[in-house]
């Protein structure tokens, strides 16, 4: 088998690969079977060993490993080392122990740049090391719920790996500040890390990150709750190059850090703030003054902000295309019709709990350019003054193509089947509650619990 003879002591079933994708390819590959299992075949005297490799290059695992089982020949080629430059084992995670990786890591050597191990939950340091020391010219790893590694992994990569640029280590547990110290100290060109969900790294680590990574484009850090304004701060002031933050659910970020990032990092385009509720308008007016390439902006759960954010925001961030604003429960019609004017190539937006939205602000949204010609997504849950008449409005988004309703007790099945007749492929999510029954007639006798007997 060639997968066998790639990572010798696999798992009969990443052996096998996956079913389905064999199962589809079974015809061909008998058919070249047939065809080349001559050492001799027509395609390997006609085509030279450079422009087969070539070729095998654009095949994904599965169909390498397929490849490699019709002739000797074949198999040399399909196991070449600079086929393997980009690996991606997500799909067979259950199946990856310790022993494929430090094959596969043998077999390529210095050709391997991108590996992706999410999820592989038995890969652990010691293969890893192996990872690091064989494959120096790696540049992109994804250990994203590797949750056997520890520092150990990121101490190895960083004495390795110096040509390392983008770097996961989500959801890690075991992962600490020590990881990231190491990652500063043997890897300046990183881009990009996410260190979401790992509850060990406090802003120790992120500052040290910021002083030995200046070159980071993207950071993100979902869930890490012991993230602070001081961390955010300091890594604002040393990697101004930043163009991706996400501290979702980093909730005792204040309004200093988000204002020094907008002072800092100018070429913003993503940022996602979403429930950190100590944060107010004053943020956004500062971001609204510094990041005029800001094209996405998730603040769902920052109940502080006002209408006076998103004004500044739509009189300068014209970029703008998704909008998450779902409970910021002060916002009223004036932020959709400065929105409407403000930010013309607006995509995706969720008022979602956004409880003083009401029709007159749908209609200023969808009379706007955005909303002609653009507006694809509009979140309108648990909106109670929405009304069918905003359906009415929306008729004119000739490019929507799908819009939440739960909870949304004024719209009507009546008002959706006319929305739906002017725009047929719209996908619309709703929920209706079953209709009350009514009261019981007759002279049956009505029933009453304890608590109402009693009151």
């Amino acid at each position: 088998m060639a997968m066998e003879t790639l990572t010798r002591d696999v798992p009969s079933s990443m052996q096998h690969l996956n079913n389905s994708s064999i199962s589809n390819m079974k015809h061909s590959y008998v058919q070249l079977s047939k065809t080349c299992l001559d050492e001799d075949a027509q395609i390997n005297k006609k085509l030279p060993k450079e422009l087969l490799l070539r070729i095998f290059s654009y095949l994904d695992v599965v169909s390498l490993c397929r490849c490699a089982q019709v002739s000797r020949a074949w198999n040399v080629l399909a196991l070449d080392g600079s086929n393997w430059q980009k690996i991606d084992l997500f799909e067979f995670q259950t199946d990856v122990e310790g022993p494929v990786i430090e094959n596969i890591s043998r077999r390529c050597g210095g050709f391997l740049r991108q590996i992706s191990l999410r999820g592989c939950q038995s890969v652990g340091d010691g293969s890893l090391k192996t990872l690091a020391q064989c494959c120096n010219y790696i540049e992109y790893i994804n250990l994203n719920g590797c949750k056997r590694i520890t520092d150990s992994t990121s101490q190895s990569l960083s004495q390795y790996c110096k040509k390392l640029m983008s770097l996961d280590i989500g959801s890690c547990s075991m992962v600490t500040d020590l990881s990231l110290k190491a990652i500063s100290d043997g890897c300046p060109n990183l881009t990009s890390v996410n260190i979401s969900w790992c509850d060990g790294i406090t802003e120790n680590g992120v500052e040290a990150l910021a002083h030995g990574c200046p070159k980071l484009k993207s950071f993100i850090s979902k869930g890490c709750t012991r993230m602070t304004t001081r961390a955010i701060s300091c890594l604002a002031q040393h990697c101004t190059q930043l163009e991706v933050i996400n501290l979702h659910g980093c909730n005792n970020i204040e309004d200093e850090a988000v204002i020094k990032l907008a002072n800092n990092c100018n070429s913003l385009k993503y940022l996602c703030l979403a429930n950190c509720s100590l944060l107010t308008d004053s943020c956004l007016v500062s971001l609204a003054e510094q990041c005029y390439q800001l094209n996405t902006l998730e603040v769902a759960g920052c109940s502080q902000f006002t209408d006076i954010g998103f004004l500044a925001l739509s009189k300068t961030c014209h970029l703008m295309e998704k909008m998450d604003l779902e409970e910021c429960v002060f916002i009223t019609d004036s932020t959709l019709f400065h929105l409407a004017m403000g930010c013309p190539r607006l995509e995706n937006l969720s008022l979602s709990h956004c409880e003083l939205i009401t029709d007159e602000g749908i209609r200023h949204l969808s009379t706007s350019t955005c909303a002609s010609e653009h507006l694809a997504v509009l979140e309108l849950d648990n909106c109670p003054l929405i009304t069918d008449a905003s359906l009415e409005h929306l008729i004119n988004c000739h490019n929507l193509q799908r819009i939440m309703l739960y909870d949304c007790q004024l719209i009507t099945r009546n008002g959706i089947k006319r929305l739906r007749t002017h725009s047929p492929n719209i996908n619309v999510h709703a929920y209706f509650a079953p209709v009350t029954p009514p009261p019981s007639t007759g002279n049956s006798r009505q029933h009453y619990c304890r608590c109402c007997a009693i009151l």
